[in-house]
């Protein structure tokens, strides 16, 4: 079914493809299946191989929250030109390529938008596929804050090279600033290949230049031999924190074999302190449901004189509940104590909740600054 809709303001042009906001027809029942705003890429159909490429390769990497969602393609005749149009879901607040133009990006910003990147690589790569073209101007930013991977037009099937050999003659493939060492000069365009351009995004969202020092005008083959030849890598920024420096090492490994992997970035310190209040939340209210199908009743009494507690499991595991020993003669036991939960507590998930935005700031915190820490042996 053709989505009926209406073109919209210009937001972008592409090399190949002009980017319109899309609005469906109010009148239609696709005002109710799809969201009121949308980006719309068209092109000429018959130059739309890189369009119907990115579609393609959308729906058979499937959903993923760091993943642009594609909502269906059609071809319309507009001024007499027969255009392919694709659907994806709208950015309202640009790319990081934007973002940076307009104010420097914390160390803290970095990070979470470095973790969301990685799970979207994950996502990406295990599905077999290669996003072929990492860079800020691909990494949109959305109302909430997220950061969700577009463009996919160039993206490949992981080993999926003509005829599965090398090419002889070489084979830009991408953005050259944000190009790997292997794909200079092997013409290797895998899964390490986007790791390396997230580290040349990450150098830019730190220095709000890219991470080769190298004039746009100046030859774009000085520059592939800079990559492709010796021992030069691009320059680590000095503001960044150790974990930082360390993170982009393993970025910028030359042989892509030891280079780390999404999975493996994962789990490295520089990110793996950006989990969201609303994911420990997840974690914390499953193990809640746990706890209740073990028929455990709290009982709140606050005038007991022999009151205990039990011990939470994290910052948000405290729920409105005084918990106290039970009058039987078994209650000595810890498996015969009976506890029964305040009403307004079993009834809703609502006063955590407020809890934590009472007690959350609109501020991030700076965990790579190291003056407040105290080292315990």
């Amino acid at each position: 079914m053709e989505i009926e809709w209406v073109r919209g303001d210009v937001l972008g042009h592409g090399s190949f493809a002009s980017v319109n906001l899309a609005k469906p027809r109010k009148d239609s029942d696709d005002d109710n299946r799809f969201p009121s705003s949308m980006a719309v890429k068209s092109c000429d159909d018959c130059c739309s191989s890189t369009l119907k490429n990115e579609k393609e390769v959308l729906d058979q990497i499937g959903s993923c929250q760091q993943i642009v969602r594609c909502f269906g393609d059609c071809c319309s005749v507009e001024k007499g030109e027969r255009l392919y149009n694709l659907f994806l879901e709208y950015a309202s607040r640009g790319s990081l390529a934007d973002q940076i133009k307009r104010n420097s990006l914390k160390e803290s910003d970095v990070k979470r938008y470095t973790r969301s990147v990685l799970k979207g690589l994950r996502h990406i790569h295990a599905k077999g596929f290669v996003h072929c073209d990492i860079k800020l101007q691909n990494l949109l930013l959305f109302d909430d804050g997220d950061v969700k991977i577009a463009d996919f037009g160039l993206a490949k099937k992981s080993g999926n090279d003509e005829n599965q050999q090398k090419q002889s003659r070489f084979q830009c493939r991408g953005t050259p600033l944000y190009m790997s060492p292997e794909s200079v000069n092997d013409n290797e365009y895998e899964s390490p290949g986007d790791i390396w351009a997230l580290g040349c995004a990450i150098v830019e969202m730190i220095t709000g230049k890219p991470a080769w020092n190298h004039c746009q005008d100046s030859n774009m083959w000085a520059l592939l031999i800079r990559i492709g030849v010796g021992d030069e890598l691009p320059l680590i920024p000095e503001q960044l924190s150790q974990q930082g420096k360390d993170f982009l090492i393993k970025c910028f490994i030359k042989d892509p074999k030891r280079r780390w992997t999404a999975e493996m970035l994962l789990n490295h310190p520089f990110v793996v302190a950006t989990t969201t209040i609303d994911n420990q939340f997840d974690q914390d209210h499953e193990e809640e449901e746990g706890e209740e199908t073990e028929n455990i009743t709290i009982l709140k009494d606050s005038s007991s004189s022999s009151s205990t507690s039990v011990s939470p499991r994290s910052p948000f595991s405290f729920p409105d509940w005084v918990s106290i020993q039970s009058s039987s003669p078994s209650s000595s036991s810890a498996e015969n104590s009976r506890f029964e939960f305040d009403g307004s507590f079993l009834s809703s998930r609502n006063c955590l909740l407020d809890r934590i935005r009472n007690l959350a700031g609109d501020w991030t915190p700076e965990w790579s600054d190291q003056d407040c820490w105290v080292t315990v042996r």
